[in-house]
């Protein structure tokens, strides 16, 4: 089966725990902290895998995560750093946060890779808390947690030239005499349900990927017929080999097909017209085809170049390979996501609201609620075993202004307040 969307759960390694421990030496009078600090956790990469061909295998198994890092030892022992997880993608996919929206990677390379979840930091050991006013604390970090996010894989053949057209006017049949590939081809509309690829080798020793891509029908820009399926694979094509049945068999008029193909494409996605476009008028070899083609020729104009082809007789086909090896060689790839750095390299600085460090609730018992990404990542890598990590956390409560914000909104004397899971009496 041929899988070419998926959503994916992704979670990287959370980091090793600080340690809290002290020297123990013979000889050595009034040993000091000897906490180790814990181990980065392992990132979630993905790589570009050359063999794969499809998303396939993501299908059954739609989570990721990778490992912790080690705690840290005694003696300021390191934990170990976790192995980072790497995930095979084939090229041409596009990871895409389900959250904001934002295009994460284009991998197109083999070998290409590109981390998508950063590890955990790993907590800080005792011995990292030392200060003349404080040369033995008992105090350490958890590690820091790991990111969590879901992911759209989206895969976008790495195709230098794709075939569009109207079901059964012969793309497949085309494909399949011009190279070594075996699309199921008959006499009904969508035979091809999903993309085929074909490498090409012209007389003169050119080659170039082509892709038979499913039949297009009006609408498919808004999801009709195979809709997306289908033009998503042709945003990184760089020739459009627009095939019409010129025959008239089906009682279709090759103009009208012609116009609403372009209008599909233009619908999805305006950079489409920007790439060079060659019209084949297939099914030469019919009755009618030839006064079907001089009318055509009429309606068009001189905008296009047409080239008069039967896909079955093979007349006609060998001209066009060589024009499309010929305009290959001077059309330049689209990228999918733009860069934006400016073009003359000059940094581009953009004002980025910062995030809130907290959110203060409150529900309807009364507990107040305390929220956010900053607050929710302290309160994870605090020891609450121990007093004196119990007493950073509240100092660094104090300092990013909680206290103050509780009794703005009314908090009094033994009043509870919640943190993720944990509650605790708010205290003047």
């Amino acid at each position: 089966m041929f899988v070419d969307q998926v959503t994916v759960f992704i979670k990287s390694g959370d980091g090793g725990n600080g340690m809290v421990a002290f020297r123990r030496e013979k000889y050595v009078p009034d040993g000091g902290p000897a906490g180790g600090d814990g181990g980065k956790g392992g990132d979630v990469i993905f790589q570009v895998e050359e063999g794969l061909r499809t998303l396939m295998d993501f299908r059954y198994n739609r989570h990721f995560k990778a490992p912790r890092g080690e705690n840290g030892m005694s003696k300021n022992m390191h934990g170990r750093n976790a192995e980072n997880r790497i995930i095979k993608v084939p090229p041409g996919t596009v990871v895409t946060d389900v959250k904001t929206g934002k295009v994460i990677a284009d991998l197109i390379q083999h070998g290409q890779q590109a981390v998508i979840a950063k590890g955990g930091r790993g907590g800080r050991g005792n011995t990292r808390f030392a200060t003349p006013k404080n040369p033995a604390p008992e105090l350490s970090e958890n590690g820091e947690p790991g990111e969590e996010r879901e992911v759209t894989l989206e895969l976008k053949l790495l195709a230098d030239v794709g075939l569009v057209g109207f079901p059964s006017v012969g793309k497949s049949t085309l494909l399949s005499i011009v190279s070594a590939a075996k699309p199921k081809i008959a006499e009904y509309h969508f035979t091809t349900l999903s993309p085929n690829l074909g490498v090409v080798e012209t007389e003169d020793n050119r080659s170039f990927v082509m892709a038979d891509l499913p039949g297009l029908i009006e609408g498919a820009h808004e999801g009709v017929g195979l809709g997306h399926q289908f033009l998503r694979h042709i945003e990184r094509t760089r020739v459009i080999v627009h095939v019409l049945d010129m025959s008239g068999m089906e009682g279709r008029d090759p103009y009208e097909d012609f116009l609403k193909i372009n209008e599909e494409l233009k619908q999805y996605n305006l950079r489409l017209t920007e790439r060079p476009q060659l019209v084949v008028a297939n099914k030469m070899d019919m009755p009618d085809a030839e006064d079907n083609l001089e009318l055509f020729k009429e309606q068009v104009g001189d905008e296009y170049p047409i080239f008069p082809i039967s896909a079955i007789t093979k007349d006609g086909v060998r001209d066009l390979l060589f024009e499309i090896a010929n305009k290959l060689e001077t059309t330049p790839e689209f990228p999918l996501v733009e860069d934006e750095e400016e073009e003359d390299e000059r940094v581009l600085y953009k004002h980025q609201k910062e995030e809130q460090p907290f959110e203060l609730s409150r529900e309807d018992d009364g507990t107040f609620v305390i929220s956010g990404g900053k607050i929710e990542r302290l309160f994870k890598m605090t020891d609450f075993s121990r007093d004196e990590s119990v007493r950073r956390f509240a100092q660094q409560m104090r300092r990013m202004g909680i206290d103050d914000a509780l009794r703005e909104r009314g908090a009094e004397d033994g009043d509870i307040v919640r943190i993720m899971d944990y509650e605790f009496e708010f205290i003047e």
